[in-house]
């Protein structure tokens, strides 16, 4: 990255970790007027789901906003005409560096080569901008706190509610990796805390020194019994 000035946004954590977006140095003072915050997609076509980062006016709230790479391609390229979408050259779609974006026609598949959980995916300038903020935010590492409800049939009988079959995809846990799944529950999960996945042994190994602070083993709900009385 010598010689190159970035900016890093935090996004806040969508599908289970603390995401974040790349900007050009002449975008950085867009922090001063606007919010930036993670939005996943789930393809409708089956194939998963994708992480984009959303922007809007301070002034103006949320319904101003819109997906930065738009954002950015209007502020810097011009109007996005009807029949045609702004897409991401690498694949990663909070790298949004002006270089990284092309607009192509809507009906385009861009078919990108997956990248395997190897040093392969060292060489990417989203991994090492994100790599360079020393350590990953506290709040990715903590676990979701769970909200534990109880529900009964019409016949007043208890119906048990599994917590985990939640249909959410999930992005592998380590900072700088962006490999999604593309279904549901793809990733392995930590065995200890059960609560981050990570898309292979590679990722969770180099998340581990970092990880092993918070991570925490679950414990077993067991619901309060309820005290009886007497009518």
């Amino acid at each position: 990255m010598s010689g190159q000035k970035l900016g890093i946004v935090s996004l806040g954590k969508a599908a289970g970790k603390v995401k974040f977006a790349l900007l050009d140095e002449r975008d950085i003072g867009l922090i001063n007027q606007y919010a930036f915050e993670a939005r996943v997609e789930v393809d409708p076509d089956g194939n998963g789901a994708n992480i984009f980062a959303y922007t809007y006016n301070l002034l103006k709230g949320k319904e101003s906003g819109q997906f930065l790479h738009d954002f950015l391609w209007e502020r810097h390229r011009g109007g996005i005409a009807a029949g045609w979408k702004v897409v991401h050259k690498n694949g990663v779609s909070v790298d949004n560096r002006l270089e990284n974006l092309m607009l192509v026609p809507v009906d385009t598949q861009l078919v990108y080569e997956d990248l395997p959980s190897t040093k392969n995916r060292e060489h990417s300038l989203y991994w090492m901008a994100v790599q360079q903020l020393q350590v990953a935010p506290i709040e990715c590492h903590y676990p979701a706190t769970h909200v534990y409800t109880k529900q009964f049939s019409p016949n007043g009988e208890n119906i048990h509610i599994d917590h985990d079959e939640v249909c959410v995809y999930y992005e592998c846990h380590y900072p700088p990796c962006t490999n999604m799944e593309k279904r549901v529950k793809e990733f392995s999960i930590c065995g200890r805390c059960q609560e981050v996945r990570y898309c292979g042994a590679y990722c969770q190994q180099r998340d581990w020194p970092i990880h092993k602070k918070f991570c925490q083993e679950r414990k077993l709900f067991f619901p309060l019994e309820e005290e009886s009385v007497d009518r």
